[in-house]
């Protein structure tokens, strides 16, 4: 799925955050034991005080995936790069004692070192973008095997795969093609690792960490040539071609079907040929409904530098299909004159909310009745659009013992201020005075969906305190409108992080320690963004290692983090010889 919320990453200058990136393409599969043990560490080690609050890692805009010959200068230069990061993290390991104690340990790993009932929250990891190629195949297959053995032996639940539109039905309508995600899938198997399989109606490329290019299939990009109102639009007259516009929901435009029906037909044949792995291997479903999969309009497009942070964005609702939508809604309303565009002073897409009439804090259009009966109808739209394509997806996997999911975007700049503009622009109305996510909750509660979240990894402190951010803010707004509406929330962290200053800020969150009343709730699940070299440098697994064994132990346990650490560096030691014999299979 495409990165979302490059702006996610505070503006302080310093050490940029390492950008994903891969290269070159091999086959078969390497086999490995991935036998350990370990002298499992005294029970009830007290410790004496909380460790010292680390210093969050000053952070930098955005930056575009680094060329091979840059990433080649993060590893050891000769091997390749999508091979030495694995190689690299378990090349000091120290040595083992016996086969049957490296059993041992590993087993004991795996269940969290004792027999009491499981708990905690699961995590997932987001496989790469391009992880099935345009070919249909599985990409870099050596690297993908044995990077999947390493995530299991650490504990991991399952890994999250983007099913993309773009290459399945890419030729022409019906024929799908699902040669790479049949080999992926299978390989997930293997290695006894959930999926989390995201339907991706939209297109990669143009949003932070799209390292690769996925456009929508060939065939609905034609049917947007003959007909550009397909596509949202901004007052200004630019198209966005990352997902059809909700305005043609309902109506044939592609080839005789409505988008919805594509995405239904879509989700069918998905079912129907991995219906033997559903369930067992695939847990869940993610449906795709907006940008980057999440549900909302593309208001913060960045490609072309259309959109920077912290840009308030803009409205997209000036297709023909949207604005018939909306001069049928403003007659309902009995304010014809209402129907004929949208607000017409809300600004640029770089602007602040206090250089946009519309956003104003002191008489903003946005708190007026105009701006009542727009803003419910833009978000309206976006629910509705949610509704139908839910109750498809339900239809579809009723009986088939898989979770629907939702990913929602978090949108949390300029929060602070009265309008929450850019949460408005995004089809979320959300304000000082209302509550714009306990609608998008109960939507999803009807359909006994799990709300997903970004941005969980961040503190307000780290991002632009004059754009008025406050991620945890909003993510503990998003938590209590999950918590009224009884939904399940899981979470993403938005950015690549490897930093345990972030660790422990998605622990708090992933928690839900925020009212007092979440005594026995916590996420139900957790996807970490994403395997890549990064993940396997020394420091970053061990600390990725320890992290997986946190989330696992559960709210309320009262174990200490010390002796946690102690468990995850032991662990990383007892499976060198696999990482060992996996890294010797990837480099030949």
């Amino acid at each position: 799925m495409a990165l979302n919320l490059a702006h996610q990453i505070g503006t302080l200058a310093a050490t940029q955050i390492p950008i994903e990136g891969t290269t070159g393409e091999q086959s078969s599969s390497a086999t490995a034991n991935a036998s350990g043990v370990w002298k499992a560490p005294v029970a009830n080690i007290r410790c004496s005080t909380p460790r010292e609050a680390l210093s969050p890692p000053m952070l930098t805009p955005p930056l575009s995936p680094r060329s091979a010959a840059n990433r080649s200068s993060l590893v050891n230069p000769m091997l390749r790069p999508d091979l030495s990061a694995v190689c690299q993290a378990y090349e000091t390991l120290a040595p083992l004692e016996t086969t049957e104690e490296k059993e041992a340990a590993v087993v004991n790993w795996k269940e969290g070192g004792t027999k009491e009932e499981k708990k905690g929250v699961p995590v997932y990891v987001m496989m790469p973008l391009d992880s099935v190629t345009n070919g249909n195949s599985v990409n870099r297959k050596k690297a993908m095997n044995a990077s999947l053995h390493a995530l299991k032996s650490a504990g991991v639940e399952g890994i999250m795969i983007d099913v993309w539109w773009g290459l399945v039905e890419r030729e022409a309508p019906g024929a799908y093609n699902w040669g790479g995600y049949t080999e992926l899938l299978e390989m997930a198997k293997q290695h006894g690792l959930k999926v989390q399989a995201v339907m991706s109606f939209h297109q990669c490329g143009g949003n932070v960490g799209d390292s690769c290019s996925i456009p929508l299939p060939t065939w609905v990009r034609e049917e947007i040539n003959k007909d550009p109102d397909l596509a949202y639009t901004d007052q200004w007259g630019r198209r966005n071609y990352e997902y059809l516009s909700l305005g043609c929901d309902t109506i044939p435009v592609l080839k005789g079907r409505t988008p919805v029906q594509c995405y239904s037909d879509f989700m069918r044949a998905f079912r129907d040929n991995f219906k033997h792995l559903l369930a067992d291997t695939i847990v869940e479903i993610q449906v795709g409904m907006g940008p980057a999969g999440e549900l909302r309009y593309p208001s913060y497009p960045e490609e072309n530098g259309t959109w920077k942070f912290p840009g308030i964005g803009a409205f997209q609702c000036y297709d023909k299909y949207m604005l018939s939508s909306l001069k049928g809604a403003a007659e309902a309303a009995g304010k014809p004159e209402w129907g004929s565009t949208g607000p017409t002073d809300a600004g640029h897409y770089n602007n602040w909310p206090e250089d946009a009439p519309f956003f104003k804090k002191e008489g903003g259009g946005w708190n007026s009745t105009y701006g009542e009966f727009f803003l419910s109808w833009y978000s309206r739209m976006l629910l509705d659009h949610g509704e139908r394509i839910l109750s498809s997806a339900t239809s579809i996997f009723e009986g088939a013992g898989v979770k629907i999911s939702v990913k929602v975007a978090g949108i949390h700049w300029h929060y602070g201020t009265r309008s929450h503009a850019p949460e408005l622009t995004a089809g979320y109305y959300n304000t000082r005075y209302r509550d714009g996510y306990l609608p998008i909750a109960q939507m999803l509660a009807r359909h006994g969906a799990v709300f997903n979240f970004t941005c969980i990894e961040m503190r307000d402190h780290e991002q632009p305190q004059d754009a008025l951010c406050a991620p945890e803010k909003l993510v503990k707004q998003v938590a209590l409108a999950t918590g009224a509406a009884q939904v399940p929330l899981a979470g993403e962290n938005a950015l690549p992080r490897y930093d345990e200053y972030a660790h422990e800020q998605i622990l708090q969150a992933s928690s839900l320690n925020i009212d007092g009343s979440s005594v026995d709730r916590e996420m139900c699940a957790f996807t970490y963004l994403r395997m890549n070299p990064s993940l396997f440098q020394p420091d970053n697994w061990r600390q990725f290692v320890a992290f997986v064994k946190k989330m696992s132990v559960g709210k309320g346990a009262h174990r200490c983090w010390e002796e946690v650490e102690r468990e995850a560096e032991q662990f990383v030691h007892v499976t060198q010889p696999f990482i060992q014999e996996a890294a010797f299979a990837l480099t030949h």
